[in-house]
């Protein structure tokens, strides 16, 4: 069901950031096969979903914070494919200025806070935007988005605890991909949903379809509301999964062949797509175009990134901080 108020252009355009961030991360690994950028990348071609869910359901306002997977998130919530594609090359023009690489993106003035690779640091650090949201009255928002081996780790538990406690307008939102690293999740919990966690702390929690865009946006916007309104925080887990490996040496051996093809049938992008099709909201020409679109905005960063200047080495010691 397409959620009331989103018109053909909104869910276009919520297509559209999903083509860009799997175009984008698929040229980013071939870049990193060819030996052609430096440094290590984590990627989430799958999970395109809940960074545009999410994204779509955020006030200019608001703000995101993100782990070691940041990509999709970074271009979801409008950071600029040139800026994240010339960090990634460690240039000059990137949007962490070359000190932060793939997985410290960010621009606070589109409300994504530089991404940390510390596993669910977001946990803590979003509650304190949140806390200081909450003593301006400004109503805006504080959202974390992490992975499922981040709900393992202290500062998830400490961030929930404090963010209920206080009534905080928080959103933590778990991308479960089914796998820290290469351990599954019911290897390392007795709990079945990271959603049930919730309880424990007094907040709702819920499950979400990942791969359903739609389904994110649905519910992000109930938790928004509820933030917005000084009902606290709210604990989402987005099943999902990524299609790559952990990170790019990862070949997923660990993983039955038969799990990555049946969750690749449920592709967030060809999902989309076909309810556009099948509701007569676009036509495959329009997909194409998109696509088409895309393919160049991407060239382009590309081309932008490789030929920016790098950075002196005297500017590693500016923007440090005693």
């Amino acid at each position: 069901m397409i959620p009331a108020g989103l018109s053909a252009s909104d869910l276009l355009g919520m297509y559209r950031k999903m083509v860009l961030a799997r175009t984008f991360e698929d040229q980013v690994y071939y870049l990193f096969l060819r030996g052609g950028m430096p440094g290590t990348v984590h990627q989430s071609q799958g999970q395109e979903a809940v960074a545009v869910g999410v994204c779509s359901q955020m006030r200019p306002g608001d703000f995101l914070m993100s782990g070691h997977r940041p990509h999709g998130h970074a271009l979801a919530k409008g950071v600029s494919p040139r800026a994240a594609m010339a960090e990634l090359f460690a240039k000059r023009d990137g949007c962490s200025r070359a000190k932060g690489g793939s997985m410290h993106l960010g621009d606070p003035d589109v409300g994504m806070i530089t991404s940390l690779a510390i596993v669910g640091a977001g946990c803590t650090i979003a509650p304190g935007m949140a806390l200081a949201f909450k003593l301006r009255g400004t109503k805006q928002v504080a959202v974390t988005i992490f992975g499922d081996g981040g709900s393992n780790e202290g500062a998830f538990h400490e961030g929930l605890n404090f963010s209920a406690v206080q009534h905080l307008p928080v959103i933590f939102v778990c991308e479960n991909n089914l796998y820290g690293a290469s351990t599954a999740y019911h290897q390392v919990s007795l709990v079945t949903n990271v959603a049930d966690r919730a309880c424990a702390y007094g907040i709702p929690g819920q499950i979400v379809d990942g791969m359903d865009v739609l389904a994110v946006y649905q519910a992000v916007g109930e938790a928004t509301a509820r933030a917005r309104a000084g009902e606290g925080p709210t604990l989402l887990e987005c099943k999902t999964y990524r299609f790559a490996g952990h990170s790019r040496s990862d070949r997923t051996a660990y993983r039955p062949k038969e799990e990555a093809e049946a969750w690749k049938q449920r592709d967030p992008i060809l999902v989309l797509g076909k309810k556009l099709l099948a509701e007569g909201l676009a036509t495959q020409e329009q997909l194409d175009a998109i696509q088409r679109e895309v393919d160049q905005e991407v060239a382009d960063a590309i081309a932008y990134a490789q030929s920016a200047p790098s950075p002196a080495p005297e500017e590693a010691l500016e923007d440090v901080y005693a």
